[in-house]
């Protein structure tokens, strides 16, 4: 017991490390696009190699592919981001929409499932992000079904 006591004290939190195709693309996206903030980053030759980026409680890491590749080598044919998606957990969902959209970015309209709102995201490499609350409205309604 006392191991498995230790391990859990040891843990502290999980972060997404997403490779990416073009940093440079990616940081834009996610800090001037989403208002994510840089914790921490490592740059070699003055080129940004890695970084830790924050957004409320949420936190990802991000680096670029090296050598510079398109499809993730263990999975033939499938590109970076396909089949990943990460869930944000917020306190008001509906409030990210007319964020990215006063920032030129992309997102669905917000739609309930699950008993939560979710909108979605698409990032550079092809990472689905999901911005979700907890709500008590119906599933399946749409934003746009409750202001028509």
């Amino acid at each position: 017991m006392g191991d498995e006591t230790e391990a859990h004290a040891n843990v502290k939190q999980v972060l997404p490390f997403l490779r990416v195709s073009e940093m440079e693309h990616s940081v834009r996206y996610y800090v001037e696009g989403l208002g994510f903030a840089m914790k921490h980053q490592w740059i070699v030759d003055e080129k940004l190699r890695w970084c830790w980026l924050t957004l409320g409680g949420a936190a990802l890491m991000l680096q670029e592919e090296s050598p510079r590749k398109e499809h993730d080598p263990s999975i033939p044919g499938r590109k970076v981001g396909d089949g990943v998606a990460l869930c944000f957990q917020c306190e008001d969902a509906l409030a990210i929409s007319p964020q990215t959209v006063s920032r030129a970015i992309q997102a669905s309209e917000p739609q309930v499932g699950n008993s939560m709102w979710v909108t979605t995201l698409s990032d550079p490499d092809g990472y689905r992000l999901e911005f979700a609350s907890i709500t008590d409205v119906a599933e399946e309604t749409k934003l746009s079904d409750l202001h028509a």
